[in-house]
């Protein structure tokens, strides 16, 4: 009986604190030799049973959504992030945890397109942004529309609405920070509507055969209907706002080649109240964001620097993140904000794991800065992915080997060394291939490479010009309000309307339809 009124104490006791709770600092070691002792195992599966014995749904309204999107961040993609994360802290990297791995729900999530086995990042935006799968390479538009067909991209029954656009009718404010051009695949499905996600500036729509005045660009859609009404845009692509007459900051010439400064325009448009437009760290970390009420920051003419490269004066995801936060704050009915790290998925596609990766933990520092600025009983937080890629972790390394190196094993039919990591298609494939003396193909051996520097590409199958995506499932993470919704394996068009459902926003049923409910309420 002593022993059911102690196990009841550290259930109360573990309800009480769980939006606070922080595992014991033995969950992280630095030793390998902890990993032997058969107690260890024990108290931490103990540990565990508590943790979950002390979840409790949150049934209060969600005022604020804030959803992050790792770009490419597969299943494995999450295992190696969190060992090398572990690892650079010099910790047994195993037993380490990113920040997102910390929440209570976890589900999968399918993400195959309308027409496609593999989806691409911009059917995956329809899908978890607007709650409607739709073709490949198409963006905020249903599968009625083809590729390029802009006719029918133009008409409105074919236009899907995204959650942000749901937001801003309930009079909560909506923006969106990436790593990536904001007007690239994943960020454009906040706003945009088209038939080709390449089509980022009139330029663009040119170059691949159409016409710009029949095919609005995307760059142009953010000063239009949901874009122009963000409150918060943070990311990179100052090009594509440019006319080829103009450069930027950092000197590189505008794509566009209707003469107009999308820039300037932004600025105009914001005649009332005030707005600020940010071209580096220095001016974001300067800026009164509490007074601000609207704030464009384009820190590149491209895609945003990988973090592991030199850059100059470049805001980390973490500080946009922030600053995002900061700015959509002063909303007092909420806001829903997309913060998207669109670099993980280009450094797979280089096969660069080692970028991946810091890439991915990069993207986990924004989750902790997001969790520390908000308030779990009326934050709800989801983390997932678009889509994976095909790196994977294999062979039988030792523990604690370096995630980024060769393994601990060689190859028992060329005796030659392998890496933990490899991707099942890549460029560059002649790097790790050559052709023996009878004609037959060899590995090289990649002691001779530099397998684990930053820029090195990671070994591969079949030949590409780029590697691909995978179609693999990809994880959902979820805290906060109606967290416990996001549970199990499902579309990946529901995310929106999970969302949606627990900030009682959008054209579904909603948590505050719910009579009586004690909780209907935002958390006093």
């Amino acid at each position: 009986m002593r022993a059911f009124w102690l196990t009841l104490s550290i259930q109360v006791a573990l309800c009480y604190c769980h939006y606070t709770y922080e595992p014991d600092p033995t969950w992280n070691i630095r030793s390998t030799n902890e990993l032997k002792d058969k107690n260890f195992w024990y108290h931490d599966a103990q540990r565990t049973v508590f943790d979950k014995l002390a979840q409790q749904p949150n049934l209060y309204l969600a005022k604020n959504v804030i959803f992050f999107l790792g770009d490419g961040m597969s299943v494995p993609t999450v295992t190696a992030g969190r060992i090398y994360d572990g690892q650079l802290k010099g910790q047994i990297g195993e037993r380490n945890r990113l920040e997102f791995e910390k929440f209570e729900y976890v589900g999968l999530s399918k993400t195959y397109c309308v027409n496609k086995q593999v989806a691409d990042s911009a059917c995956t935006a329809s899908a978890y942004l607007s709650g409607i799968k739709a073709n490949y390479l198409t963006i905020g538009v249903s599968a009625d529309v083809q590729l390029n067909d802009c006719a029918s991209a133009q008409q409105p029954e074919h236009r899907l609405s995204s959650i942000a656009a749901w937001a801003q009718r309930a009079h909560k404010s909506a923006g969106l920070v990436t790593t990536t051009r904001v007007t690239h695949a994943s960020p454009a499905g906040v706003y945009a509507h088209t038939s080709n996600r390449d089509f980022e500036s009139d330029k663009d729509v040119h170059d691949l055969g159409q016409n710009p005045s029949d095919c609005p660009d995307i760059a142009q859609q953010l000063l239009e209907g949901v874009g122009k009404n963000l409150k918060v845009v943070l990311g990179g692509g100052t090009k594509k706002f440019l006319p080829n007459t103009m450069t930027d900051i950092y000197g590189n010439v505008g794509d566009r080649l209707d003469g107009r400064n999308l820039i300037e325009e932004w600025q105009q448009s914001k005649h009332q109240g005030n707005a600020r437009v940010v071209f580096n760290r220095t001016e974001l970390l300067n800026t009164d964001l509490r007074h601000t009420d609207h704030l464009l920051g384009l820190f590149n003419a491209s895609h945003m620097a990988y973090h592991l490269d030199d850059s100059i004066d470049t805001p980390t995801l973490a500080e946009m993140t922030e600053a995002a936060i900061e700015v959509l704050s002063s909303n007092p009915l909420g806001y829903f904000l997309f913060v998207e790290g669109g670099r993980i998925d280009h450094a797979h596609h280089e096969t660069k794991a080692k970028k991946a990766l810091d890439e991915t933990v990069q993207f986990s520092n924004a989750v902790k800065r997001a969790r520390r600025l908000t308030d779990p009983w009326d934050t709800l937080i989801v983390v997932s992915a678009d889509h994976g890629h095909t790196m994977t972790i294999n062979g039988y390394p030792d523990i604690d080997n370096s995630i980024t190196g060769l393994s601990s094993e060689l190859s028992d039919i060329d005796n030659l060394p392998y890496a933990t990591l490899s991707y099942a298609n890549g460029p560059d494939y002649q790097r790790f291939y050559t052709a023996a003396v009878n004609g037959s193909v060899e590995r090289v051996d990649l002691r001779n490479l530099n397998i684990g520097d930053k820029d090195e590409r990671y070994p591969h199958g079949v030949p590409m010009s780029e590697e691909t995506h995978g179609g693999g499932d990809v994880a959902v993470y979820a805290n906060g309000p109606w967290a416990h919704l996001f549970s199990g394996v499902y579309e990946q068009n529901t995310l929106p309307h999970l969302m949606a459902y627990a900030s009682c926003i959008g054209p579904g049923i909603k948590a505050c339809d719910l009579r009586p409910n004690p909780y209907n309420t935002y958390r006093p």
